[in-house]
């Protein structure tokens, strides 16, 4: 088994203040990039440090998984923020022109993590669904062509991230389950995305009603699909049990909604429960989602009792 992040992690309070600065015009690029670099450096060392097997930069450079790559990708512009939930807001982006391939997405990112540690590492990216469905298009006829053009963009970026030595990379699309009337389209996106990537690839879903997925979504070609499960009590273990899952199995089996810390015995304990379904070798164990929104000392936490209930049942069954 093996312990990872699903992505994002909280910034350092001085990173946030970084980037207001950087914002209102009063530090220069090159101050803010070594400012970021600095980041990383110190998200390594906590996932390092709490014994994560596979890490990522926890997203330091990143301020949201939508309008991050739509600002690098020719046929997007961000109008503005809208409203999310509660006081929430993101820049929604819009399609206003045919999508193209300009500049790297994450291969920088790769390549400086790779730069700093000797850790396994897997690169998170925004699927083509995802991006879409949390954009306006303003230019395509169809939601599918869109979805279709932005995965050839992706496909690119995913080549060129196996170039630079990426060897394990997630596709992020928790808007998947959420409107499974559109399984087909987000299928067809995943093989358009992976053609001819010479990569391990998981997928990540949050949000929505599983059930509606199933047993589809075990169609998808990819190696490893990750969900939620401490957040909805496991009971979406039964899926997997009902339709004798057979690829890899990303377990979230740490709650990023709440600042509670999980005891070791309870993370344990659900570990187990994902044992009945996926042999230890299939067996990714992670938090539910990013953990940015919660506070950096209780994110570390949470994965270091993370990755002492793994150790246990390691011991336990003998896995060591």
């Amino acid at each position: 088994m093996k312990t990872t992040v699903v992505g994002s992690y909280p910034k350092p309070k001085w990173l946030l203040r970084m980037i207001k600065l950087y914002n209102e015009g009063k530090i220069d690029d090159k101050v803010m990039n070594e400012a970021y670099d600095d980041a990383v450096r110190a998200v390594v060392k906590d996932h390092e440090v709490a014994g994560i097997d596979i890490i990522w930069d926890g997203e330091m450079r990143r301020d949201e998984m939508t309008s991050y790559f739509a600002r690098k990708i020719d046929g997007f512009v961000i109008y503005g923020e809208v409203r999310v939930w509660g006081n929430n807001y993101y820049p929604k982006p819009a399609i206003v022109d045919e999508l193209r391939y300009r500049e790297p997405l994450t291969v920088h990112e790769f390549e400086f993590l790779r730069s700093i540690t000797d850790r396994e590492i897997k690169v998170p990216i925004t699927g083509a669904y995802t991006i879409v469905d949390w954009s306006f298009n303003e230019f395509y006829k169809t939601k599918e062509e869109a979805v279709y053009a932005l995965a050839e963009v992706i496909n690119q970026e995913l080549r060129n991230l196996v170039k630079a030595g990426a060897s394990y990379i997630q596709l992020d699309e928790p808007a998947i389950s959420t409107h499974p009337e559109e399984l087909e389209i987000a299928r067809n996106a995943v093989e358009i995305m992976t053609r001819g990537v010479n990569a391990y690839i998981g997928m990540h879903i949050c949000y929505g009603d599983y059930s509606g997925i199933f047993p589809d979504i075990l169609d998808f070609k990819v190696d490893q699909l990750d969900f939620e499960f401490a957040n909805r009590n496991f009971e979406d273990l039964k899926l997997l049990k009902e339709y004798d899952f057979d690829k890899d199995l990303g377990f979230g089996c740490i709650d990023v909604h709440t600042k509670r810390v999980e005891s070791v015995e309870e993370v344990r304990r659900a570990i187990e429960m994902a044992l009945e379904v996926v042999d230890p070798k299939r067996l990714y164990i992670d938090p539910d989602c990013g953990l940015k929104l919660l506070p950096r000392d209780v994110a570390f936490k949470k994965l270091e009792v993370m990755v002492k209930a793994k150790n246990a049942v390691e011991r336990e069954f003998g896995l060591t």
